[in-house]
Parts: structure tokens; sequence; C-alpha cells
């Protein structure tokens, strides 16, 4: 069997997979993509706009709404291009340096999504059950750190598997199943031992996509036990109201992931479209629902965009 090695890595290429079982009907099939993308991209940038341009927003709880939006958005970003070339030109080939740059953005983002999700936990745990220690805790430069941390963490997680993948020789099926580069995609190419690979994958989904929602579940059994310690019904309701938002962007992100995991684990055989419609819900998803979601649970943010949409200089209550 033939293969690539890294010195003709140059003339390798990969070929992308549309909607399975309807090609004829890309350029359809686009309009519903090209209106997600648009929604994605709009509604985060405009919660970015809103929280940069309105003082009262720049509290611990905003600045780690901004990490989500800048996170969705990079997720948008890196899949737009392959997707909607496919869909409206049929361009599907990607070069081998492109696809690893590709992947590493995704895996990159949907990693950090759920880090950042575990410190927005974190940031409504402190402010639940620790209020009078908020201010002093969440402060701008702690926030900085977190940030900072969940930049560190992501990349130096996605990094070893990148360079793990691009080591080993690729056989000449070039046929990827998705519309983009995904890591479990590609190493199905590869014609050489991937213990080493299948075993820090494993390591990883143990340290981020287990933990992540491990700590978040943990974060909230603190906040409702003391939630169910207040006195009034009407101090608890506005407590978790407060964590609504965030526990709605929670689902969004990881019942899709999961539902991801299961296709993949007990639904080797099935239709490869629906592996294709569940990774496109599993990357759309969060990217497109998150910023309805605190648009319409967060008055602050519901307020700062009729602000910014009527062009007044009105101060947000």
């Amino acid at each position: 069997m033939s293969k690539v090695t890294n010195t003709t890595q140059g003339s390798f290429y990969f070929i992308l997979t549309g909607i399975p079982g309807f090609e004829a009907s890309h350029i359809w099939i686009s309009i519903p993509f090209c209106c997600l993308y648009t929604i994605s991209i709009m509604g985060n940038t405009t919660i970015l706009t809103v929280i940069r341009k309105e003082p009262s927003l720049h509290q611990p709880m905003y600045l780690f709404l901004s990490m989500l939006a800048l996170t969705d958005l990079g997720l948008t970003l890196t899949t737009l291009p392959t997707v909607m070339q496919l869909l409206w030109f049929n361009a599907d080939e990607i070069g081998f340096e492109a696809c690893f740059a590709q992947l590493f953005f995704i895996h990159t983002f949907s990693f950090m999504e759920s880090s950042v999700l575990l410190a927005m936990s974190f940031d409504r745990y402190v402010a639940i059950c620790r209020p009078l220690h908020y201010a002093s805790t969440l402060t701008g430069e702690v926030i900085g750190k977190i940030g900072l941390a969940i930049i560190c963490r992501c990349v130096l997680a996605v990094l070893p598997s990148l360079f793990l993948l691009k080591r080993l020789p690729f056989c000449r099926s070039h046929l990827l199943s998705h519309s983009y580069c995904l890591h479990q995609d590609m190493i199905r190419l590869v014609c050489a031992d991937i213990r080493v690979n299948s075993w820090y994958g494993f390591a990883l989904v143990l340290l981020i996509i287990v933990m992540d929602p491990l700590l978040i579940v943990l974060s909230y059994t603190f906040i409702l036990k003391s939630i169910l310690g207040t006195a009034s019904w009407t101090e608890r309701f506005r407590a978790l109201n407060n964590c609504l938002s965030h526990v709605l962007a929670v689902l969004v992100l990881y019942v899709p992931m999961v539902g991801v995991s299961m296709t993949h684990r007990f639904a080797k055989h099935a239709s490869p479209l629906v592996h294709v419609i569940m990774a496109n819900i599993y990357l759309l998803a969060p990217p497109v629902m998150n910023p309805i979601i605190y648009s319409v649970k967060t008055k602050q943010i519901r307020q700062g965009i009729i602000c910014l949409l009527s062009q007044r200089d009105m101060c947000l209550r």
C-alpha cells in the first residue's frame, strides 16, 4: 500500500465529504448553514461589542462571557471556510498542512469552550456561595490569569496529539468523513501503529471531556446546597435564575458531545449521514445557541443590545 511520508507531504491532500447522499443538493443545503454561520458571527460579535462598550459590564461574569463569545467566534471561523466552499463550489480538497492547522484550531477551541464553561461555573460558585469575597477573589488580574491558563491548557493539550499524528505515514486513501478535519477522522487513514495516539487521546478525554463536566456538577452541588439554605423563596429563585444561562450553555455543549461519542462508540455501522449530522450539531450548536441564550436570559446583555441597535447613549441599569 502506498503511503505519504514527511518527504511527500507537499503534494498530499485530503478529500472532504459534504452531506452524504445529498451531493446534488449542496447549494440548497448551504442556505441553512449560511444562516447558522451568520447568526453565530453576528451574535457573538454583538455580545463582545456590548461588553466592550458598556463599563457596567466589565465584571467577572461578563468578562468570562466575552471569553466564551471569542471561543465560539474562533470555532465558527475555523470550520466556515471548508464547509461553505464545499457546499458552494464543490471544492473538496484540502492540503496536508492546512488540514492539520484546521484540526489544531477546531480541537483547541472545542477544549477552550469546555474550559471557559468550567471557569464560569467557578464564577457562579463564588458569587452565590461566597458573595462577600466575590470582588476580592475574582479581580481583573485573576481573571486574566485564568484566561491565560485556559489558553495554555488547551494549546498544550492539543499540540502533542498533533505531533503524534503528523509523524505517522498516511495511506493513499484521502477521503475524510466530514467537511473539516478532525483527529478521530484522520487517524483512520494512518498506516502504522496508533497505540500511543490512542492512549494519549484517552488521557485527554479523561482530563478535559470527563473532568470538566464533573467539576461543573460539583460546583453546582455546592451552589444548590447554598441556595436551599437561604430563607426566602424569592432569593432562591433569583439565584437559580442567575445560573440558568450558564446551565443551558453547558447542556448545549455537552449533550451533543455525548451524542457524538455515543454514535462513534455504539453506532459505527450507522449511515454516514448520521455521523455527519451529529458532528455538525456538536460544532455548530454552541456558537449559534450561546449568544441567543445569553441575549434572552440576561437582562443586562439584552438591554445593551437594545441600546446598541437603537444607537442611544443609555446606561444599563
